[in-house]
């Protein structure tokens, strides 16, 4: 039946058997490969959005999915009632990558987030020694962390959050990157058990702090005795030319789990997306057993949560980054893109800005969040061939996959800078 459909046929049986919870740019994609998708026309793009930074790999990687593939003709699922060979192997490769003693699995970002809330509320209680009840978290005005009920409730867009209350309580806002008001609280909240925060926050519109923000957090949180939770779903597995974004202002050209001292260490780790090259949902929290061991059986648990699939995938994924220089890689095109994109704005109405680190960036255009002018222009680079997005309403978020190359990378700048040209008066 499906050889006989056309774009058109496929987004109507979305409208209409589907839930209504997201407005996609009309393409209809049928396949990928590495750094370009093609529609069930047949038409080719650059996929600058990667699936919000998840495939930083590339689409369909032949190592990931051969992996994928054994696997799964040997074992996909056990749940947590069993042991896995794969579960152990997985947590000790992951911690050993990324510097931590402990790992808990899971599966989507928002699942993470919420394990790392848990886990910081009963540090909170068990070890600060903050009353029962009474444990608050700080988060940052315009997050983004996920949909859950909780995540929600200290979510700055009320499209998110109105109309599904009562919210959960126990979270402080604060605006992002400003350190005074991050110790203005600390001073006067007694009962904080921890700080969560985006390195760079993606889906506001990449906004990128200032370079010794993440530093000066992490001495307050040790000041205070507040665990830093650095929700790095998005941003970290090479995204911003680091590692992890927290390493942004280090010099470890992007490895710094083997140069731990050099960066700025979170407390507690939140990773998603990338970790499985956007080939099966994986997730995890990492952080030290002082911290971990708070949880005890039958306190959290995911029936899918490390299961064999996901620990194989993962494992081959995590290890592309490294052999493939994929941090490497998103360093230096981010800088080019970044170079090319300021010199049109230097002669450009419609383009206000340029932001980002590595291959995570975003331009601002130079209209309102209600207006539909980067929508329209996301329309246009799809008629050329570039699939990408805007957030927030007049912000075109630009992520490829980490693998593309200098010559595509080029290829697509001429593709993005041709297409504003449309919209300049």
């Amino acid at each position: 039946m499906q050889a006989t459909l056309t774009a058109s046929n496929f987004i109507d049986l979305e409208l209409e058997y589907g839930a209504h919870d997201y407005h996609p740019i009309p393409v209809v994609l049928e396949s990928g490969k590495g750094v370009y998708l093609w529609d069930v026309e047949g038409k080719k793009y650059f996929d600058f959005l990667s699936a919000y930074s998840a495939v930083n790999q590339g689409h369909c990687h032949p190592r990931i999915i051969a992996a994928l593939n054994k696997q799964a003709e040997n074992l996909t699922l056990t749940s947590r009632a069993f042991h896995n060979n794969k579960l152990g192997s997985y947590m000790k490769y992951v911690t050993n990558y990324f510097n931590y003693e402990r790992l808990l699995p899971s599966n989507t970002g928002a699942e993470a987030v919420e394990a790392a809330i848990k886990i910081t509320r009963k540090w909170g209680y068990t070890v600060k020694g903050i009353p029962n009840d009474k444990a608050e978290i700080i988060v940052c005005s315009q997050n983004f962390h996920g949909r859950t009920s909780t995540i929600i409730s200290f979510s700055s867009d009320l499209g998110s959050k109105t109309n599904f209350g009562p919210h959960s309580n126990g979270f402080v806002t604060i605006p992002y990157n400003n350190i005074k008001a991050l110790e203005s609280v600390l001073k006067t909240h007694h009962n904080i058990a921890g700080f969560l925060v985006e390195p760079v926050q993606g889906e506001a519109g990449v906004y990128t702090p200032d370079r010794d923000y993440i530093r000066k957090v992490k001495a307050l949180c040790s000041k205070y005795n507040v665990l830093f939770i650095a929700d790095e779903i998005q941003t970290g597995i090479g995204r911003t030319g680091s590692l992890l974004a927290v390493c942004g202002s280090c010099s470890c050209e992007g490895h710094c789990e083997q140069q731990a001292k050099t960066f700025t260490r979170p407390d507690v780790l939140i990773l998603g997306k990338a970790i499985s090259g956007g080939t099966y949902p994986v997730s995890a929290v990492l952080c030290d057993s002082k911290i971990m061991d708070v949880i005890q059986p039958g306190q959290h648990g995911s029936t899918f949560g490390g299961n064999p699939m996901a620990c194989s995938v993962a494992m081959e994924a995590l290890e592309i980054i490294r052999d493939e220089k994929l941090t490497q890689n998103a360093r230096r095109l981010g800088e080019l893109f970044r170079l090319e994109m300021q010199a049109y704005i230097e002669k450009s109405y419609i383009v206000l800005r340029v932001r980002g680190r590595g291959l995570l960036n975003a331009i601002v255009i130079n209209d309102s969040q209600k207006s539909n002018t980067a929508w329209n222009i996301c329309l246009k680079l799809k008629e050329k061939g570039l699939l990408a997005k805007p957030t927030h309403g007049n912000i075109i978020r630009f992520a490829p996959p980490l693998m593309i190359n200098e010559d595509q990378l080029v290829e697509c700048i001429k593709i993005i800078t041709s297409t504003f040209k449309l919209f300049e008066p």
